[in-house]
């Protein structure tokens, strides 16, 4: 009964309420040849403990443990037990989106300070209540800057995200919004100016980039700024690793910032859920997607919180919208809230220097495909086997590989990308550049 809440009393006054005997005369319209007939072929059901320990040993079949050299956007990093305690409060993990905002207090305040943190940590002057992930963040804020411009046309590295690049696809198809990309340097790994400089066009509303890229390579940010901003198009700069904002310095020529933090607290979980920001200068709020949280005070002087700017058809002219969020990650926020307020400015800065150290000592002992500075992730070349085979000789070794790159950039099936972070350890790093070798 535990987990079948309907007793067969209930059930009887419901088939009476609807003026029918039995379950089988509430199906009898159904064709004879679509119906059953018969139980469902369904083992015993199990206890509690004993469903507990079935996934459990699942989980184990999984890997679950495992040292992951994965990165590609989703990355294995330390979760401090304080997240956890803050957000498994029940006013946190109850709470959904402020509809009736002002009565939430609670909710608001730590909006606002996931506000101003991202602020800080990229640079921008204004950050939103965050999106879905980073890849949502990505789409939205190419139809920001079409706003902002009103211009037309998209351009996108081909070293931005290939997931990411989908998604935007997937937002622009049936708005009449052309997004090409333009290529990247075979020896740097970073983008290529010369070719972003000849499909550049005046009808160009957006130029994307991603920094640290797909290859896991520091972008160039200014060369590209220029040749946007000679056009007439806003520089938009993505990130799928925020713990390298800790080292390296905020892109102050982006006009936007769209990025996922999941690396600041929040699960892997399979690719989901994530918590997306975007963040701008303060000239383009009026365009900003979603929801922003202000500071005013209330009618006893006292300091209040409140929505000041929420961009939904549900608050405003559908005409006028310009978000197609319907929420924000207010949980998932709060986790990466936490996760910054936990490890501080020097805290995340010697997080960024741990990634930055073991990535670089793992890729000393290996082949790096690309000569361009890089964060905790890097592309390496193959030499005797393909990457899959190497994937599945490091799993016989319950280590968990890098992502064959053949599947998004044909001309790379000989490399795999490789993620290092504070959780790789040097006997698991020895242990992959012997079977490379």
């Amino acid at each position: 009964m535990r987990y079948l809440p309907k007793s067969d009393s209930e059930r009887r006054q419901m088939l009476e309420a609807i003026g029918v005997r039995s379950a089988e005369e509430l199906f009898a319209h159904l064709p004879e040849a679509v119906r059953l007939g018969r139980p469902l072929d369904l083992p015993p059901g199990l206890s509690e403990y004993e469903i507990v320990q079935y996934f459990r040993d699942r989980a184990g079949e999984n890997g679950n443990g495992y040292p992951s050299f994965l990165g590609a956007g989703v990355y294995h990093h330390f979760r401090p037990v304080l997240v956890d305690t803050v957000v498994s409060r029940g006013e946190f993990l109850t709470a959904y989106t402020p509809y009736q905002a002002e009565i939430s207090q609670g909710t608001l305040t730590t909006i606002f300070e996931f506000q101003t943190m991202i602020c800080q940590l990229t640079g921008m002057e204004v950050a939103n209540a965050s999106m879905y992930d980073g890849s949502t963040a990505l789409a939205e804020a190419a139809l920001m800057a079409i706003r902002a411009t009103g211009k037309g046309r998209v351009l996108v590295a081909r070293t931005v995200h290939p997931e990411y690049r989908a998604v935007l696809r997937t937002y622009t198809v049936h708005q009449g919004v052309p997004v090409e990309e333009f290529g990247y340097g075979n020896e740097m790994g970073t983008l290529d100016a010369a070719d972003l400089e000849r499909k550049i066009d005046g009808l160009t509303g957006a130029i994307i980039v991603q920094s640290p890229n797909f290859f896991g390579i520091v972008e160039r940010m200014r060369e590209a700024a220029e040749i946007a901003h000679r056009r007439g198009a806003l520089l938009i700069v993505a990130f799928t690793e925020a713990v390298s904002l800790g080292i390296l310095e905020p892109p102050e020529e982006a006009d936007i910032m769209a990025g996922e933090l999941q690396s600041f607290a929040i699960s892997p979980s399979y690719g989901g859920p994530f918590a997306g920001v975007i963040a701008t200068k303060e000239k383009f709020v009026r365009q900003m997607p979603g929801r922003l949280v202000g500071q005013s005070v209330d009618s006893r002087g006292n300091r209040a919180y409140c929505l000041t700017l929420a961009t939904r058809e549900q608050h405003i002219r559908r005409e006028k919208a310009t978000s197609n969020i319907c929420t924000n990650q207010a949980l998932l926020a709060l986790m990466a809230s936490v996760f910054m307020a936990v490890y501080g400015k020097q805290g995340l800065r010697e997080l960024a220097e741990q990634n930055l150290a073991k990535a670089h000592y793992l890729a000393s002992r290996l082949k790096p495909r690309f000569c361009g500075k890089f964060f905790n992730e890097f592309v390496a070349r193959m030499e005797s086997r393909k990457p899959e085979q190497l994937n599945q000789a490091l799993l016989e070794k319950k280590i968990i590989g890098g992502l064959p790159l053949g599947r998004f950039y044909p001309e790379l099936k000989d490399s795999m990308l490789l993620c290092a972070t504070e959780m790789s350890r040097r006997a698991e790093m020895d242990q992959v550049a012997e079977v490379f070798r």
